[in-house]
């Protein structure tokens, strides 16, 4: 069985890292939606906690639900997708701080908070440009949050991982000119790789996610955060190839010489992408083996050719999928995509180890 190493003390300091970062009059939040990126939120919510992170984002009802029943009623558990009215009473119940990203948000949710004679918290959210969920500025009045307790005023950059891109200034001028109404609100914008663009968009909050995943929030440079995960999966077979013989479903290799293969026991449905197929490597003690052929939906055939004959694998042996020789970024560009979405695809049947 293919087993996933969550490393919660790369966790730890990742969240110590960003904080150091940002200082201590800046919060920083965890963002844990999609089961805290697919690495399993009972524990890194628990690790974040221990870390002394006090502020929780997730993306759905059932996940702040969740938090709440994970981390007891200290933290603030705040909810991206914004408030159902008809979910009101489970809101109320769970303590679940909404993020509200339009005007009819804004208006039903005063119309509760009213109801229950208080001022309930809210994030408001501001679309400054990505045209994804947020509030028009159009829309943005003085007394609009009147009858809420406005925990932060929030926006999201569109591309800060590139770093010279004028979008970010430009937004940062755009939330700064929307929120001067606000004044005495906390203020947010940064993702993980807002951090790193510049101190002047931390404001009072941040609000990490990848970065503590050990993805890179700065592409155009060396990963700053600690190494997260390590994956490695097992092989189930080793055998002769022969010269002109092929790999896999629909033949898309055809080996050059005679060489040997290993068959290992991950696949698509494990979250090795097919796109993956001959383009990325596994590696055997750090050294290389190329995927060959398509990768199917739990076995994946790799060229043994690199190795030497004294240092050859073994049935029942390990490669490693992800880990020092080979981050979630470096396999997410092989299977050109993010890593975002090699992480949030790591299959439940792997076996899981928390360290």
């Amino acid at each position: 069985m293919a087993q996933l190493s969550i490393h919660l003390s790369a966790i730890k300091a990742n969240y110590d890292l960003l904080k150091a970062r940002v200082g201590n009059a800046c919060d920083v939040a965890g963002v844990v939606k999609a089961n805290a990126y697919g690495l399993g939120v009972s524990r890194v919510a628990g690790a974040l906690r221990d870390a002394g992170c006090t502020t929780f984002f997730a993306a759905t009802l059932p996940e702040s639900i969740e938090l709440r029943m994970l981390l007891g009623a200290s933290p603030t558990i705040a909810m991206l997708n914004g408030f159902a009215p008809q979910d009101a009473e489970l809101y109320h119940e769970n303590t679940i701080t909404p993020v509200l990203n339009d005007i009819e948000q804004v208006n039903a949710y005063q119309r509760f908070s009213s109801a229950q004679n208080t001022h309930m918290p809210a994030i408001a959210h501001i679309d400054t440009g990505m045209n994804r969920l947020g509030i028009h500025p159009g829309d943005m009045s003085a007394d609009m949050f009147d009858g809420l307790n406005i925990r932060a005023l929030m926006s999201h950059f569109i591309s800060s991982e590139e770093k010279e891109s004028p979008l970010n200034p430009k937004q940062n001028k755009a939330f700064q000119t929307i929120v001067s109404a606000f004044p005495a609100m906390p203020k947010s914008l940064c993702n993980s790789a807002g951090i790193f663009l510049s101190d002047d968009y931390h404001y009072d909050m941040v609000r990490p996610g990848m970065a503590l995943y050990g993805l890179n929030p700065t592409p155009y440079a060396a990963n700053p955060m600690h190494d997260v995960v390590t994956l490695d999966a097992k092989i189930l077979q080793i055998h002769s190839v022969r010269k002109n013989e092929t790999a896999g479903y629909n033949a898309t290799y055809r080996f050059e010489k005679d060489s040997a293969v290993a068959i290992v026991d991950i696949g698509y449905a494990d979250g090795l992408f097919r796109k993956t197929s001959n383009t990325a490597n596994l590696s055997y003690n750090g050294i290389a083996c190329p995927i060959r052929g398509n990768v199917s939906m739990d076995l994946t055939i790799i060229d043994l050719a690199n190795i030497p004959e004294s240092q050859m694998p073994k049935t029942g042996d390990m490669v490693e999928v992800i880990g020092p020789n080979q981050s979630a970024d470096d396999l997410a560009r092989d299977a050109q995509t993010i890593g975002y979405e090699i992480l949030t695809s790591l299959s439940r049947r792997f076996e899981r180890n928390y360290t």
